[in-house]
């Protein structure tokens, strides 16, 4: 099979002929791309490569060649000496480097097993970053070089200031749907007057909490994975830990402490923006501040706004915690950061959902 004559200065052809697959002009990396599929199919019947019609050849038409000689162990004859140099040095590069070989596929009670112990090694991972993050916290009040006031300042900033226009936003508009959707049922017994207790109830104990944990998870977790992803691609964090630096103390604490403050406040404006629009219905429904504030005075108590900003807390610790873990664990590659932010997202709110959970069973058993 012949598919192209070059001259002396063409680009390279190639012809099967005895059981010979002949090279001939001059084989670059765009005629190694046009010959690649056919050289491959070709070389099945051959039983000897000839190159003594090859004028030139680069990297692309070494790697070519040499890999159809390994594919069938054939012999390449006829190589000038330009030609030789250049396939001795790509031969010696490529066993110095060989390609990487691709991942075997595992059967699939191999594979369940091997995800199942994937995943034990990331809790013993995440359990391990834990105890590193605690016993720094126990002896950042021990020495003060450990917690650096201006960062945490400004993590409170971001996580805490900046978040409040989207807090009572979304606060608002979440006490004006739960008492308008609360409304309409209760309508039909003619017990309206009640909405403010299920919405104030549910506000101060479990959405205001909740809904601030999701606010934080999607603005802050995400902020700490991307930027303390950034820091391991451009490898910042190990050169922290080469000059003496404690990258827990200086990177994680901060974060962690800021998240944990911020977001009580943040279940705060939650529960009280909350309240002024399901306010705004219920005076729309036609009934007054004063029959309002009556209903919430008699049934909400100080123990379910503590109750409700001591879950916030938690769920900032939790939030800030996985934000923090999923950075520093990031891999190296152009799709680390964007993969840790997501981790982080979807990390912070599962978690806040679990404790959340825990929390509802907890408080019940002790009668709060």
């Amino acid at each position: 099979m012949s598919l192209t004559h070059p001259g002396r200065d063409e680009t390279a052809g190639m012809r099967l002929h005895d059981r010979t697959l002949s090279f001939a002009g001059r084989l670059d990396a765009a005629a190694a791309a046009r010959l690649w599929r056919a050289a491959h199919r070709e070389v099945a019947g051959a039983e000897a490569i000839d190159l003594s019609g090859l004028t030139a050849i680069d990297g692309a038409g070494a790697v070519l060649l040499l890999g159809l000689a390994e594919r069938r162990e054939l012999p390449l004859t006829g190589a000038s000496q330009p030609v030789a140099a250049i396939l001795d040095r790509n031969r010696h590069a490529l066993e110095a480097a060989p390609p990487v070989a691709p991942a075997k596929t595992l059967p699939p009670v191999a594979a369940l097993g091997a995800a199942a112990v994937g995943q034990i090694k990331l809790g013993l991972q995440g359990i391990a970053f834990l105890g590193e993050v605690a016993l720094t916290g126990l002896r950042a009040p021990f020495n003060r070089r450990l917690l650096r006031g201006r960062e945490l300042m400004r993590h409170l900033d971001e996580a805490g200031l900046r978040a409040f226009p989207l807090t009572l936003l979304l606060g608002t508009l979440i006490g004006v749907i739960l008492a308008f959707q609360s409304s309409i049922p209760l309508r039909r017994f003619g017990a309206e007057i009640f909405v403010p207790n299920l919405v104030g109830i549910s506000l101060l104990r479990e959405l205001g909490p909740l809904m601030a944990a999701v606010i934080m998870s999607g603005r802050t977790g995400s902020a700490y994975a991307a930027e303390l992803g950034t820091m391991v691609v451009n490898e910042e964090v190990d050169a922290l830990r080469i000059m003496g630096v404690d990258a827990v103390a200086l990177l994680v604490l901060p974060r962690i402490l800021a998240a944990m403050l911020a977001m009580p406040v943040l279940a705060l404006l939650m529960d009280l923006s909350g309240l002024v629009g399901m306010t705004g219905v219920m005076s729309a429904l036609g009934y007054p501040w004063v029959a309002v504030k009556s209903q919430l005075s008699q049934w909400l108590s100080l123990r379910d706004l503590l109750g409700g900003l001591f879950k916030a807390a938690v769920f900032g610790a939790a939030i800030g915690f996985i934000g923090c873990r999923a950075g520093l664990g990031a891999a190296r590659g152009p799709r680390a950061v964007g993969d840790a932010a997501t981790s982080a997202v979807v990390g912070g709110i599962v978690a806040v959902i679990l404790l959340d959970g825990m929390f509802a069973v907890l408080f019940y058993r002790l009668g709060l």
